[in-house]
């Protein structure tokens, strides 16, 4: 109880950290994660093919319904047979969670890093400056979500690729006779999670100069003493 008092009790606000790159550059990196988490998170597609079966005037629609974390063989879609049998149950082919799931990750913890970076920025900036251990540990961690965005960017634009192979129309009516390519999925909230993704990368990168910039190892700890301190002047 007493720690939480404490702690409440150094809490004071301050914005003035916003107008630097310091904070700035976090909140930026706090809206950016948010983008590129959700966009692929809530992600929701579907590739349509048309069946028109000899003698039959009209044409089957089949719609194969897909989305995050896409396994795609988990989602499946009926074919309709043109002998007179019942429809087939079909599966779209590929997993690739792995590398959306991990990207998504990413994008949740430095979304949970921000925030608690800017709590610490606006309301205990003077106990963030005070000590040499807080922009040393601040700076490691952002490097290391740095290269955590790269990687799960570079990984994520890989398997998007993949995705829209595995989900293209064209692709799934190769094996059929009577079948042709319908309305391709709608990609572009994709397509923008991983711009998003190399976005963060970007800001993530650059933000480490000037969290560096309040480290020991830019700042001198023992500046010069001169006249007006104190000191007496040299020989």
């Amino acid at each position: 109880m007493d720690t939480v008092q404490t702690v409440v009790s150094g809490f004071s606000l301050d914005l003035g950290p916003l107008k630097e790159p310091l904070g700035f550059i976090r909140v930026l990196e706090w809206v950016f994660a948010i983008f590129a988490f959700a966009t692929t998170g809530g992600y929701s597609g579907t590739s349509n093919l048309t069946v028109k079966c000899p003698g039959s005037e009209d044409a089957i629609t089949v719609s194969a319904v897909f989305g995050y974390p896409f396994r795609l063989s988990a989602y499946p879609y009926k074919m309709p047979s043109c002998d007179g049998s019942p429809s087939n149950q079909t599966y779209l082919q590929g997993n690739f969670s792995s590398s959306a799931e991990f990207f998504v990750c990413v994008g949740v913890f430095g979304f949970l890093y921000c925030t608690a970076t800017l709590i610490l920025y606006l309301g205990y900036q003077n106990v963030y400056r005070q000590t040499t251990r807080g922009p040393i540990i601040d700076l490691v961690l952002t490097a290391a979500f740095a290269f955590l965005w790269l990687v799960s960017s570079s990984a994520w634009g890989k398997g998007l690729t993949d995705v829209k192979w595995a989900t293209n129309p064209e692709h799934l009516v190769e094996n059929c006779t009577f079948c042709h390519p319908g309305e391709f999925p709608s990609m572009g909230r994709l397509n923008a999670s991983v711009i998003f993704g190399f976005l963060n990368v970007i800001l993530w990168a650059g933000n480490c100069w000037f969290i560096y910039k309040e480290t020991s190892f830019h700042k001198d700890p023992n500046p010069p003493t001169t006249v007006e301190e104190g000191g007496a002047p040299g020989p």
